[in-house]
């Protein structure tokens, strides 16, 4: 079960996020602020094991937030949502200990989506923010490391189908299926749609 904490300070996104994941039988909110400081007395009354929190709040931000909940609690997974694309910003949040960043334009299915993958412990960043400067501190640790997620998506790409066969096969958007291809890329350290490709179907019998 995920243990879901939300801080946001426009409460219409929090409602909206409630609604969105009310009917997901393997999340439960357990807890929402409206700032950082909120954010940590939710994190040490209710023991979330994901927080999905935003960039930019009022009292405490949501970086210094994340700094303060990885100290405490190391074992939290923490998710970005944000407006903020800018490398600066992507890059305090990741150093503070988030393991995914989604921006607030991205759709409602990309957001559960993106929790998903960072409770099963995988990596979700936006396919819209440029990481190109993590590209050295994350070789180490996430070379050759895909989600569950990302190992069927490479399956069904070495089936030849196309991102959008892969989406309707999955239940997903096609957009999140594209970000994950990004991502995989990114990870596996390769590029191009053809490299990708090859290399999936390299490892076709070990998914």
């Amino acid at each position: 079960m995920i243990r879901l904490a939300i801080a946001e300070d426009h409460q219409s996104l929090i409602d909206g996020l409630e609604l969105l994941l009310k009917y997901e039988e393997n999340i439960q909110i357990v807890g929402t602020a409206n700032n950082g400081q909120e954010l940590l007395e939710v994190v040490r009354k209710r023991n979330p094991n994901v927080i999905i929190t935003d960039i930019r709040m009022p009292i405490m931000d949501g970086i210094e937030a994340t700094k303060i909940i990885k100290e405490e609690h190391p074992h939290i997974t923490v998710l970005a949502f944000t407006m903020f694309d800018q490398e600066g910003a992507v890059k305090k949040m990741l150093h503070a200990g988030a393991t995914g960043y989604i921006l607030k334009n991205a759709s409602l299915n990309q957001v559960l989506e993106a929790i998903l993958t960072v409770a099963n412990g995988g990596t979700y960043y936006d396919g819209n923010i440029d990481l190109s400067f993590a590209e050295n501190q994350k070789k180490a640790s996430s070379k050759g490391l895909l989600t569950k997620r990302q190992k069927e998506i490479l399956s069904l790409i070495a089936q030849g189908k196309t991102s959008r066969e892969i989406a309707d096969e999955l239940f997903i958007g096609i957009h999140t299926v594209d970000t994950h291809r990004k991502n995989m890329m990114r990870i596996l350290e390769i590029q191009g749609k053809g490299e990708l490709l090859r290399y999936a179907l390299e490892k076709k019998y070990e998914f």
